[in-house]
C-alpha cells in the first residue's frame, strides 16, 4: 500500500487492483462515486481502470471493502466527537491487532486495514467508529478531500490479520441482561417488522427529481435505521444517491437529512411498536 499511495490516482488504483482489491473512482475532492452504481462497479480490470481515470485524472480512488478487498476500521473525528476513545478501549482489549496499514484521513482520524472477510459493515452511532466490509467502500491514498490527503503512516505487508466487528461491538456497546430486565417495555424494536431493502431505497432516492427536496432521503434513512441497517456504508450510499438526484445543498445537506432520519427512527423505536409504512413502489421501466 505504501508504494501505491505515492503514485498518481490512476497509478494507485492500478496498484490496488494488482493486489486483488477492486477499485472505482470517486469525484475529485469528494467521496461520492463517479460511476453510476458506486462500489458495485468496482473492478480489478486494468483496461476499465485506465479508462475511468483517462476521462478525469484527478478523480479520487475508492476501494470496495470486504473480501476480496480489505476490511477497514474507520476511526472518525468530527466537531461533535472523536472515535479515538472507543478505538483505544478496543486496542487495550487486544481487538485491533494484526492490521497491515494505518492511513491518516483528512479529518485527522484514521483507517486501519485488515484482511478482508464476509462480515457486514457496521457503525457505532455516537462513538464515531465505523467498520467497512461487505457492502461498503473507503476512499484511499493518495485521494484528497476537504483540501487534505489520505496519507499512509504505517505499512506492515507481512502482517495481515483479521478483525472481529462483533467482538468490538460487544465490548463498546454491551446490552446487559440486567438493563433489559429493569426496563423491558423500553427496549427498542429496531429489527421488528419488515426488513428494509436498502438497495431498493438507495435506487429510489437516486431516481427522485431535484424538486422533491429532502423528504425521500429522510424517509429512506429512517427506514434503514429502523431495521438496523443505517451503518457507514449505507450512509455513503444514500449520500451518493442524493447527489445523483440533484439534492440541493450538496453533501453537507444530505448528511444532515440522513441524521434527521436516524434521530426520527430512534424516537420511534422507543415508542410502542406499530407497523412499518409501505416502502416506495418500484419504478417502472
Amino acid at each position: 500500500m505504501s508504494a501505491a499511495a505515492e503514485r498518481s490516482p490512476q497509478g494507485a488504483a492500478l496498484a490496488y487492483a494488482r493486489a486483488g482489491w477492486p477499485v472505482f473512482p470517486c469525484r475529485p475532492g469528494g467521496k461520492e462515486p463517479a460511476t453510476r452504481n458506486g462500489f458495485h462497479d468496482a473492478s480489478t480490470d486494468e483496461r476499465q481502470i485506465r479508462d475511468w481515470w483517462r476521462r478525469e485524472p484527478d478523480r479520487n480512488v475508492a476501494i470496495a471493502t470486504g473480501a476480496p478487498g480489505p476490511d477497514v476500521l474507520d476511526v472518525d473525528v468530527r466537531e461533535d466527537g472523536s472515535g479515538f476513545p472507543a478505538f483505544n478501549k478496543a486496542k487495550r482489549a487486544g481487538l485491533v491487532d494484526g492490521h497491515s496499514a494505518i492511513v491518516r484521513t483528512p479529518s485527522r482520524g484514521m483507517h486501519l486495514y485488515f484482511a478482508g472477510t464476509d462480515q457486514r459493515s457496521g457503525s457505532l452511532h455516537g462513538q464515531h467508529l465505523d467498520f467497512r466490509s461487505q457492502g461498503g467502500y473507503i476512499v484511499a491514498p493518495p485521494s484528497r478531500t476537504a483540501g487534505a490527503r489520505y496519507v499512509v503512516v504505517s505499512h506492515k505487508p507481512a502482517t495481515c490479520g483479521t478483525v472481529s466487528w462483533d467482538a468490538i461491538r460487544r465490548l463498546l456497546d454491551p446490552q446487559p441482561q440486567a438493563d433489559r430486565d429493569h426496563a423491558p417495555h423500553r427496549e427498542p424494536q429496531r429489527n421488528a417488522g419488515r426488513h428494509a431493502d436498502v438497495g431498493r431505497l438507495t435506487n429510489w432516492v437516486a431516481a427522485r427529481e431535484p424538486g422533491d427536496r429532502n423528504f425521500p432521503l429522510f424517509y429512506a434513512a429512517k427506514q434503514a435505521a429502523l431495521s438496523g441497517q443505517l451503518d457507514g456504508a449505507c450512509v455513503e450510499g444514500f449520500v451518493a444517491a442524493a447527489h445523483r438526484s440533484g439534492l440541493r445543498g450538496g453533501e453537507a445537506e444530505a448528511r444532515r437529512t440522513i441524521e434527521s432520519g436516524r434521530r426520527a427512527a430512534e424516537r420511534e423505536a422507543w415508542e410502542p411498536q406499530r407497523p412499518f409504512q409501505r416502502e416506495p413502489e418500484r419504478e417502472a421501466g
